[in-house]
Parts: structure tokens; C-alpha cells; sequence
């Protein structure tokens, strides 16, 4: 490339710039914000918004995938060898820490199915198999446990933190360790008291 030669879109920046102000936008404020907004945070033209992607209900898609292997690693702890308990109180501690934050506005995968409402909207499918994954996760500790039903307690627990972080909002404060002794109680009732280690992890 000569001095004199403009330089190439890269499309996959162009597609990053564009999807990471998307996360961040849809979040904060939600998805009602324009295609025009959108264009102008991300520094993309709208014609390189659609040579990327069919339509906005593509991009919330995309967006909220992007974001969602950060937000749930930030959640779920990786192997350390933690007891069950310890692993899954894990996740409320970090709801705790999250709402906190004066930009929280609740679990963002509740955050855009509360706002799109159809079940079958493209960004709906992306939040309900992530947020199906925290259930497995839930699920799978839960059955490591010794839990007598986990599949149900692990529903129940994903109920405590949507629901303790829809109450955050709400309020407009932080969980006041609500969720995690609310989890830590449902845990105790289940049979997942202080256990030992894990040495298979």
C-alpha cells in the first residue's frame, strides 16, 4: 500500500467497534436506542452497519453474544476445587459485587427478554441458552452436592438471583447481601452444608 492509498476497512474491527458499543449502549439504556445513535458511539457508517448485519434485531443478537462470555465467567468460577456450596455461593457474591456498581441494571440477559418480550427474538435465544447455562451450572454442583432434586434447586436458585437482581434495580440500591444468605439458606435445606474440598476438580 502506497502513502497515497487509503487503508482497507478491516471488517472485523469494524464489526467489533460496532457490537461492543452495542453491549454497552443496549445495557445502559437500553434496546430502544437507534440505529443512528448506535452508528455515531461506534464510529460505523449505518451502510457498513447493514453490510454486517440484516437488520438491529441481528445486532442486539450479536451484541448480547459478544458480552455474555465475560459477564458469565465474572459469575461462574472456573475449576479450584471448592466444595459445591462455596462454588455456587460464588455466583451471589459476585451479583453482590455487580450491583454495587452504580451502571448496574440487573442481569443483562433478563435485562433485553424483559424489554423484547417475543420469545422467539433472535437476542432472546442468545439470553435464554445463557442463562440456561447458569442453571446447569447450578444443577451440576448441586447433584455434586449430594442434592436429592437438583435439577429443581437449581431452578429455584436461578429464581433467587434474577430476582434478587431485579430488586436491586428496582430499588435503586445493592443487594445488602440479601441473595447470597438467601441462596445460603436454600442450600442448608437441601442437604449442601460446609463440605470439604473437591479433590476431582
Amino acid at each position: 500500500m502506497t502513502q497515497d492509498q487509503p487503508a482497507a476497512i478491516n471488517p472485523t474491527s469494524t464489526r467489533d467497534r460496532l457490537l461492543d458499543a452495542a453491549a454497552e449502549l443496549f445495557y445502559r439504556e437500553g434496546v430502544g436506542v437507534g440505529i443512528e445513535t448506535l452508528c455515531r458511539v461506534a464510529g460505523v457508517s449505518k451502510r457498513s452497519m447493514y453490510q454486517l448485519f440484516g437488520s438491529k434485531d441481528e445486532v442486539i443478537a450479536a451484541s448480547l453474544e459478544r458480552s455474555a462470555p465475560d459477564y458469565q465467567a465474572f459469575l461462574v468460577p472456573g475449576a479450584d476445587g471448592r466444595p459445591p456450596r462455596a462454588r455456587i455461593l460464588h455466583v451471589f457474591e459476585r451479583l453482590e459485587e455487580l450491583a454495587e456498581l452504580p451502571d448496574f441494571r440487573g442481569c443483562r440477559f433478563v435485562a433485553v427478554t424483559a424489554e423484547l418480550k417475543a420469545p422467539d427474538h433472535p437476542a432472546n435465544l442468545v439470553a435464554r441458552r445463557w442463562k440456561n447455562a447458569l442453571t446447569t451450572f447450578f444443577e451440576e454442583e448441586s447433584k455434586l452436592g449430594g442434592s436429592h432434586n437438583p435439577a429443581l434447586l437449581a431452578r429455584q436458585l436461578t429464581v433467587i438471583f434474577d430476582g434478587s437482581a431485579v430488586r436491586s434495580v428496582m430499588q435503586g440500591q445493592g443487594i445488602c447481601g440479601l441473595a447470597v444468605t438467601t441462596a445460603s439458606d436454600l442450600l442448608t435445606a437441601a442437604g449442601l452444608g460446609e463440605q470439604t474440598p473437591t479433590s476431582e476438580r
